[in-house]
């Protein structure tokens, strides 16, 4: 769906963390929700229903009014700020990524989150020619005007975090935005609230486990023009940052490393695969140069024409759940292989979604959760 800023209620807003927190119901699942309902608060009303129709055997978990006011209060209380994608102040970046928060929490200054921002990110084991690369490229990007985003672990992250305090920095953390980790970062994280920008999209209070650390990295890279990777081994968290860069139409730098140094053979890859070998913030700038006109959100199918309470025949669902497997299939393949309208077949989607049955990927891609 188009989004179009207009500011919200605080009804509405309580109704959209409500939504967001509730069970089954990642960003995606909440805006196709939005879009076939036209407001969080039909889609809270029906969710339950929808995953029932989907296969589902006992009621999904909606949260609380009282649970999300409690957030609410909790963040506000602390001096935090809670930004809608209908407000002004979502970053038009992250607006445009298939996989957007609906709310975001931010400590500090969000009107950081409004500036051209670049990241820069790598090997938590960085070496101290790393950190001092990352210090130095973080002050170089912030003379022009650039804010530097990093995801507050240590090595390279903590050393971008450094380097652009004077000029702006954004640190995306995994847990709450309250959640300082890892704790030998607390007299940073301080200090990038004082002058900074602190973000999460967790709930208030949450500790960060695992499965977080992915999804942050997928905000880094959406708040940004492009990723700048300093360090990294084969299998670093900060290569995941880099593809999901990709996948958002984003520019992916890299600094090359020696072949000796196990730290530098992601970064030597990317290079090896089409990044921009990066030895200063000047390469950036030239690379970045015209990609900051406008962000266009994927495209997506809508839900138009379908009743958004209408009764589907058993024989659909079985006809699409028939069609599913574990491989992901895009909505197009499914609406031909099924020869059903797509309204039918997005309905039954979210549907299955609700239930627990179905796992949305990137372009409109689903996949039977066995």
């Amino acid at each position: 769906m188009a989004r179009v800023p207009r500011p919200l209620s605080d009804d509405e807003r309580l109704d959209w963390l409500r939504l967001i927190r509730s069970e089954n119901v990642g960003p995606a699942t909440f805006f196709a929700l939005l879009d076939h309902f036209g407001s969080a608060a039909e889609a809270i009303a029906y969710a339950p229903e929808l995953a029932t129709r989907g296969g589902r055997s006992r009621e999904i978990r909606i949260a609380s009014r009282d649970d999300a006011a409690r957030e609410r209060d909790a963040l506000f209380k602390a001096g935090g700020h809670l930004i809608a994608w209908a407000d002004d102040a979502y970053p038009e970046p992250l607006a445009a990524i298939h996989d957007k928060p609906p709310v975001i929490s931010a400590f500090g200054d969000p009107t950081l989150l409004t500036r051209h921002c670049v990241a820069v990110v790598g090997a938590r084991n960085a070496s101290a020619a790393g950190r001092r690369f990352a210090r130095e490229i973080s002050v170089e990007l912030g003379r022009p005007g650039f804010a530097v985003v990093s995801g507050l672990a240590r090595g390279i992250d903590a050393a971008a975090h450094e380097g652009a305090l004077a000029t702006g920095t954004v640190a995306v953390v995994a847990g709450g935005v309250d959640a300082i980790y890892p704790a030998e970062n607390a007299v940073l994280y301080g200090r990038i609230v004082e002058s900074g920008c602190v973000v999460s999209e967790q709930p208030y209070g949450i500790q960060p486990t695992a499965q977080h650390f992915p999804r942050r990295n997928r905000l880094i890279s959406g708040l940004s023009l492009g990723v700048v990777v300093v360090e990294a081994a084969a299998r670093s968290g900060s290569l995941i940052t880099a593809r999901m860069a990709l996948e958002q139409g984003r520019e992916v730098f890299a600094v090359p490393g020696s072949p000796l140094d196990p730290r530098c053979k992601g970064t030597n890859d990317l290079i090896r695969h089409g990044a921009t070998l990066t030895e200063g913030a000047g390469d950036v700038i030239e690379g970045l140069r015209g990609t900051a006109g406008g962000f266009a959100e994927p495209l997506a199918p809508h839900f138009e024409g379908q009743s958004n309470h209408c009764n589907i025949e058993e024989k659909h669902r079985h006809r699409i759940l028939e069609a599913l497997g574990p491989t992901p299939v895009v909505v197009d393949d499914l609406v031909r292989e099924c020869q059903l309208s797509p309204a039918v077949v997005l309905t039954v989607l979210l549907e299955l979604e609700l239930a627990g049955r179905v796992e949305r990927h990137p372009g409109s891609r689903f996949s039977l959760i066995s």
